[in-house]
């Protein structure tokens, strides 16, 4: 049942009170969220208020909000301040993403609101979405924008405590005139990139953007510190810094899509020369470049050196940050040095002993499911080896896995893709590129396995080919992706003798990424700081395959093998319950309803140790090649019991009298689920639902529900994954 209602487009003018106040009086003191725009210049802003009149009011007075020119309010008897608040962030963060509408509104006062029930207003934010999408304001399904750039880095994110510390800091360090640069320390998945980006939103952001009469204590601190920065430099001339050509594309495609940035404020280090700035923000500091292995790009370096009158063979892309900005502001990971023409880290040890310099740390991981201890794990598993103690990596969080056959890791890398999307290989540089030249060519050859490197070199993980191809650290850094399958190549090896890691110059195919290292162990460093990297890109999982036998026996003492990890977890099916099994249902008794199947007395169940709740949970088997792109035929599913909320775009098992499946059983059929709503005088009602199969035979068409096909329906459950 709908819980909530969107109403009509009202005309955002001075009649807009009278509306208000004669259609939704009930309303006039309770939380509510809207959503204001101009359709012809795509402007538009999200609110929410428990004074409704006075909020539009105040609006109607704002001169770059008279520019809107309707407004939608969203209404719910469920609604209270804390799920509105939370609403009213998440169609922030989602619509700036969406790509319809320029958000006017700024970056501060975005929190994670906890409170009770969050996830019954979640479901609600989702429904509350496939109407957006209805009626035309919002375009993309959730799961789309999730692994959109627009949306991972977009500037409207709430920070942690951690993050919200180092933001504090950076204000301040930019109001006292004794402090020339703050230099920010963090590893990989800290969320330095995010920060940079929200930094500078809100540094461009009018004061009377903010939402502040909703702040928490964090907001208004950091709000009367932005005041007073706005203050001291008014426009502050500014720039983003980024120094790899790929991610700044994507990066500069994300200042585009955003209100109050443009993709010319995003510049690389060779633009520097060009202009002086108020302010500099530099992501990806460690990947700052000195005078070495540059290949083609020794000119610009040494025309730049020259301009800016500082000796070539001494100096760096830091000095030219420093002599160019007033202020800098700088994101760095020593870790993240891959190659000998990044800046040395003994410079930034310099530069952090200065008096002008302010100093802060992110230690929160933020991307990686795994949490700080998968982190400390990769840490420690390539730097002090010797030291971990023996034992397997093992959480419910988080996918990591030691495969024996690159082939499966690779069909694993694209499931996970079909599933989730942005699952990718990456390998270290241990292979020629030899595809650049000749595209037919194949570039890793291990076994019976042909592999080609990245075909683009910008953007690649966003690119058409990118799932049937390998990108390598140059292709990844900066990025995040759903699961990595890394391949760790031949050129490091372990040594059980010395307890160390080797490494085999020849075999490490980056030119520039050795030439000039005359110690093997300056070269080791950086081919571990490129795993590491790469290792710790995988939001929800990190697969490896090592090609070294040594390494991957080193890897197998700490890491759980894939087939193993299957084998010692059988499906055992049960005669009788017990505390830890769930129902497995034949589906295929003839016609009978899902209600009598969980009467039957010859009901079988499956013991599952790894799944809490388990009365929300059944099984059955999933027959036919309908759904074989992502359930092959004869597979055990595990499904959810259907409680309410949206299913768009999930795969759900289906009960209906007019359902004429033959692979399954007439009254069942599994297909992923879309519907299409209508209003009337009686409310809403489906119009059409459509059952889309997912099969790599075009021959399955989807089945669609109509008018009374769609009364005798039921949802019945909602596919979790495959078991067997």
């Amino acid at each position: 049942m709908k819980n909530f209602t969107i109403t009509e487009e009202y005309n955002f003018n001075n009649l807009i009170e009278t509306k208000i106040t004669n259609n939704h009086k009930d309303y006039l003191s309770w939380p509510i969220v809207y959503f204001l725009k101009n359709k012809k210049t795509r402007s538009a802003y999200v609110g929410e208020t428990t004074d409704v009149v006075t909020r539009i009011n105040t609006h109607l007075k704002s001169e770059e909000k008279k520019q809107l020119s309707s407004v939608h309010f969203i209404l719910s008897d469920l609604f209270h301040k804390s799920a509105t608040l939370d609403l009213e962030s998440n169609l922030i963060k989602y619509i700036s993403a969406d790509g319809q509408y320029n958000l006017q509104n700024g970056n501060l006062g975005i929190s994670n609101h906890q409170y009770h029930e969050k996830k019954v207003y979640w479901d609600l934010f989702k429904d509350i979405w496939d109407e957006l999408r209805q009626i035309g304001i919002t375009r993309h399904s959730l799961d789309y924008i999730n692994n959109s750039d627009l949306f991972k880095y977009s500037p409207y994110k709430s920070l942690s405590k951690e993050q919200i510390k180092g933001l504090r800091m950076i204000l301040n360090c930019l109001l006292d005139d004794s402090a020339k640069v703050s230099l920010i320390h963090g590893g990989a998945g800290t969320g330095k990139s995010i920060m940079a980006i929200f930094l500078f939103k809100l540094l461009k952001t009018n004061l009377e953007d903010f939402n502040y009469a909703d702040f928490d204590e964090d907001d208004e601190d950091l709000f009367l510190l932005l005041k007073k920065v706005k203050d001291k430099f008014k426009d502050l001339n500014m720039a983003l810094v980024i120094p790899m050509a790929s991610f700044r594309k994507t990066i500069s495609n994300v200042f585009k899509n955003v209100n109050g940035l443009s993709g010319k404020m995003v510049i690389g280090p060779s633009d520097l020369a060009k202009n002086k700035y108020d302010l500099i923000i530099v992501d990806e500091g460690h990947r700052l470049r000195r005078r070495v292995n540059l290949g083609s790009y020794f000119g610009t370096f040494d025309t730049n050196c020259e301009k800016l009158n500082l000796d070539k063979f001494t100096s760096s892309e830091l000095d030219w940050i420093l002599m160019q900005s007033k202020k800098s502001i700088i994101f760095y990971d020593e870790y993240q040095s891959i190659k000998p023409s990044d800046t040395l880290k003994e410079k930034f040890k310099k530069l952090e002993l200065e008096s002008y310099t302010r100093v802060e740390k992110l230690k929160t991981q933020l991307r990686v499911r795994g949490g700080n201890n998968y982190i400390k794990l990769i840490h420690k598993l390539f730097d002090e080896p010797s030291k971990l103690p023996v034992g397997k990596y093992k959480t419910d969080d988080y996918e990591f896995y030691l495969f024996d056959d690159l082939s499966q890791m690779v069909d694993r890398i694209k499931k996970k893709d079909k599933l989730y999307g942005l699952s990718r290989m990456v390998a270290g540089y241990a292979w020629e590129w030899v595809s650049n030249k000749n595209p037919e060519a194949y570039d890793i050859i291990i076994g019976e396995n042909q592999l080609k490197w990245n075909s683009v070199s910008v953007d690649w993980v966003n690119s058409t080919n990118s799932i049937d191809e390998v990108g390598c650290i140059h292709t990844t850094q900066g990025y995040d992706l759903n699961y990595t399958g890394v391949i760790i190549g031949p050129e490091l090896d372990y040594d059980f003798e010395s307890a160390k890691f080797i490494v085999d110059k020849q075999k490490y195919k980056d030119k520039n990424g050795k030439n000039s290292i005359q110690n093997e162990e300056e070269l080791l460093n950086f081919i571990i700081n490129i795993y590491k990297t790469i290792l710790l890109r995988g939001i929800q999982g990190t697969y490896i395959y090592a090609c070294n036998d040594n390494m991957r026996l080193f890897l197998s003492q700490f890491i759980q093998p894939f087939n193993l990890s299957i084998k010692q977890n059988p499906l055992q099916i049960l005669d009788t319950p017990s505390e830890s099994s769930i129902p497995f249902y034949d589906l295929t008794i003839a016609a009978g309803l899902f209600s009598e199947l969980q009467e039957l007395e010859k009901t079988k169940y499956i013991e599952l140790d790894d799944i809490n709740n388990k009365d929300d949970y059944f099984a059955c088997t999933v027959t036919g090649e309908s759904m074989n792109k992502i359930i092959p035929n004869g597979s055990i599913c595990l499904f959810k019991k259907y409680t309410g909320g949206s299913r768009n775009g999930l795969i759900t098992l289906v009960e209906g009298r007019n359902i004429m499946d033959l692979e399954f059983g007439s009254n069942y059929t599994i297909k992923e689920y879309s519907s299409k709503k209508i209003t009337d005088e009686d409310g809403w009602h489906h119009e059409e639902i459509i059952l889309l199969p997912k099969s790599n035979d075009p021959s399955f068409k989807p089945i669609i529900l109509r008018d009374e096909g769609t009364i005798d329906f039921n949802i019945r459950g909602i596919f979790v994954k495959v078991l067997k």
